[in-house]
C-alpha cells in the first residue's frame, strides 16, 4: 500500500517549519515529512538519484539520516538544500530490534526523534579525510584478502601431508612452493593461489605507494609517526579515523570514541570495571592495538613497554589484556599531541 499526500510547493514548504526522516537503502530511499506536531505531511519512496529535487522542495529544512554505506553521498546531495544530521548508528539499533519494522515507521521515527532534539548526531568527515580514509580501509581489505590467500595455501598443503619448516612467504619458501610435487588438482589449485598472491602482493605495494605519498603532505600524519612502530599506513589510518581531534574536549572522550573504555558496572556501592565497550570505531581500535604490539615487541618504545611489561608480569594480565591497555594508554599519547602539535614525548603524558 503507497500513501501519497497533496505536495506543498516549495514556496509554501519554506514558510512552515518541516521535519524530514530518511531511511537509506541501496538505491532507493523512504521519506517522511512532518510538522510541528510530528503529523505526516509527506511520506514517499523515491530513487536516490532524485533526492536532489526532493531537497530542493523541502529546501531550509532539517533532515536526519542515518549512517551507512552511502550515505556520504547523499548527506551531500542534501547538505545543498537541508540541514542534515546524520544520526548515530548505535541510537538506532532499536529500528532493527523493532517489532513493527517497516521503511515507513523508520522514517517517522527518525523525523520525529529530530523534531524533538532527541537524536545524537554521528561525525561527518570533511572529504579530504573521507578519501584518506577509504584509502586505508581499503589497504587492509587487500591485506586481509592475502591472509585468506596465504591460509588456502597451507590448508592445500596440510591436505596433502607436506610440511615447510620455515616461513612459505620469504624467496626460499616461495621458492618451495613453485616446486614442490603435487598430483592434480592439488598442483593446479596451488598455482593458482601463488598467482593470486603475486597479484595481491602488487596492488598493497601500489596502495602502499600512494599512502606514503598522501601522508608525507599531512602534518598529523607526520606527527604519529615519531611514535616508535608507526608507520606512514598505520599513521595515515589512525589520522583518518580520529578525524579532527578538536571535536574532542578530552583525551577520555577520544577513548571511547575507539571503543577502549572499560565497561563499568555499578551495584549499590560496588563498582567494576569489565571488558573495553567496542562501542566505538572498530578501524580505530584495530590500527591502535596493532601500532602497540609493534612499539612494544617490535620498536621497544620503552614507555610503552615498561606499561605493558608491568601488566602482564607484575599484575599477571593476559596478554591480550595488557596490548588493549597499552593501546588506550597510546591514544591518550596521540590525542595531546594531536591537540598540541606536538611529536611524541611520552614522559610529559599521563594517562
Amino acid at each position: 500500500m503507497s500513501f501519497r499526500f497533496a505536495h506543498a510547493t516549495p514556496e509554501e514548504n519554506r514558510m512552515t517549519t518541516k521535519t524530514v526522516g530518511i531511511d537509506i537503502h541501496k538505491s532507493e530511499s523512504q521519506i517522511a515529512v512532518v510538522n510541528d506536531e510530528g503529523e505526516p505531511v509527506d511520506e514517499r519512496r523515491i530513487a536516490n538519484d532524485q533526492l536532489a529535487d526532493f531537497a530542493a522542495e523541502y529546501a531550509g529544512s532539517e533532515a536526519a539520516i542515518e549512517a551507512s554505506r552511502n550515505y556520504f553521498t547523499i548527506y551531500d546531495t542534501l547538505s545543498e538544500e537541508l540541514e542534515v544530521t546524520v544520526v548515530d548508528p548505535r541510537q538506532t539499533r532499536w529500528i532493527a530490534d523493532s517489532s513493527k519494522k517497516t521503511d515507513r515507521i523508520d522514517a517517522k521515527k527518525l523525523a520525529n526523534l529530530l523534531r524533538v532534539g532527541m537524536v545524537s548526531e554521528s561525525y561527518v568527515p570533511p572529504p579530504a579525510i573521507r578519501k584518506r580514509r577509504a584509502l586505508v580501509r581499503g589497504r587492509k581489505k587487500f591485506v586481509e584478502k592475502r591472509t585468506d590467500c596465504k591460509n588456502e595455501i597451507h590448508a592445500l598443503l596440510d591436505q596433502n601431508g607436506i610440511s615447510y619448516e620455515g616461513s612459505l612467504w620469504d624467496e626460499d619458501g616461495l621458492e618451495f612452493l613453485a616446486d614442490v610435487e603435487l598430483t592434480e588438482p592439488s598442483r593446479l589449485l596451488l598455482d593458482q593461489w601463488l598467482e593470486l598472491l603475486g597479484d595481491l602482493t602488487e596492488k598493497l605495494y601500489a596502495l602502499d605507494r600512494e599512502i606514503e605519498r598522501i601522508a608525507a603532505d599531512v602534518p598529523e600524519v607526520q606527527l604519529l609517526m615519531t611514535i616508535p612502530g608507526v608507520s606512514s599506513y598505520s599513521g595515515l589510518m589512525i589520522h583518518a579515523e580520529i578525524g579532527e581531534v578538536d571535536r574532542f574536549d578530552e583525551a577520555n572522550q577520544l577513548v571511547s570514541y575507539a571503543g577502549l573504555d572499560p565497561v563499568v558496572k555499578e551495584s549499590g556501592e560496588t563498582r567494576t570495571e569489565g571488558g573495553i565497550s567496542k562501542q566505538g570505531s572498530s578501524y580505530l581500535r584495530y590500527i591502535l592495538v596493532m601500532s602497540a604490539t609493534s612499539a612494544v615487541h617490535n620498536a621497544k618504545d620503552p614507555y610503552l613497554k615498561e606499561f605493558y611489561d608491568r601488566l602482564r608480569h607484575k599484575r599477571g594480565k593476559p596478554h591480550k589484556v595488557a596490548i588493549v591497555a597499552t593501546a588506550r594508554k597510546l591514544l591518550v599519547s596521540i590525542f595531546h599531541m594531536l591537540t598540541n602539535e606536538e611529536p611524541y614525548d611520552p614522559p610529559g603524558v599521563t594517562s
